[in-house]
């Protein structure tokens, strides 16, 4: 039997860790195996929670001026309290399941969840909610979707502007260049028969030396005069 001291040790103990606590469920058990209670505190403990047998008298005096004195009435017969200062969905999975598969040994009386009076029923429904880890895994998948989404259209502006390119390029006919160097070189002569004219110029240089001689044989008929006034001064 335990001393008053002790006593008084666990309702401190119990006091304390529910004061910062967001969630308890109260259950009850009957002809429970140790095999069986072993695996349901395995359970409660990977939900992040703790469990405990408690005395309800202790009980009552533990949750006086906290959220948990709502379930004060569930405080009757076995009663055996799970809680947690963590996300109380992982608890309400964990207990509702072990409660549906060990009807037989575990029956749910009451809970608190954030502040809140449940039921069985409501117990159910919060159980089939997501975790805070599920809705954040969620969240990251749909931002790294929406990410993925951008880039690849990001990459698909130059990518699709390359094969534009070529498919005006393959569409181009085929025999466009040919056809410009034809009518390249049907332009052609039109040029040099406009450019032919220039040849008379040469012509007419070429006959602008003739002059000089005309007047060289022109000077010797000037010149006679002066060669007979010479013989008659002689």
């Amino acid at each position: 039997m335990k001393s008053r001291e002790t006593k008084q040790k666990d309702l401190d103990a119990l006091t304390s860790s529910l004061q910062t606590s967001t969630s308890a469920l109260v259950v009850s058990f009957n002809n429970l195996t140790v095999a069986k209670d072993i695996e349901f505190r395995n359970r409660i403990r990977e939900a992040g929670a703790k469990y405990q047998v408690v005395k309800n008298t202790l009980a009552r005096i533990a949750v006086k001026g906290t959220d948990f004195e709502q379930a004060t009435e569930s405080f009757k017969g076995v009663t055996a309290i799970a809680w947690t200062d963590g996300d109380p969905v992982v608890l309400s999975k964990a207990v509702s399941k072990f409660m549906k598969d060990n009807a037989d040994h575990y029956t749910f009386k009451s809970g608190v969840v954030d502040g809140k009076l449940v039921d069985l029923q409501q117990l159910t429904t919060i159980a089939s909610l997501p975790s805070k880890e599920e809705l954040i895994s969620k969240l990251l998948f749909v931002i790294n979707a929406q990410a993925q989404r951008l880039v690849t259209v990001i990459n698909a502006v130059p990518r699709d502007l390359a094969v534009v390119i070529k498919q005006i390029g393959e569409k181009a006919p085929a025999g466009s260049a040919p056809a410009a160097e034809a009518k390249a070189e049907e332009a052609a002569p039109a040029v040099e028969a406009e450019a032919a004219p220039a040849e008379d110029v040469p012509a007419a240089e070429a006959a602008a030396p003739e002059a000089p001689a005309a007047e060289a044989e022109a000077a010797p008929t000037e010149e006679a005069p002066a060669a007979e006034s010479e013989e008659k001064a002689e």
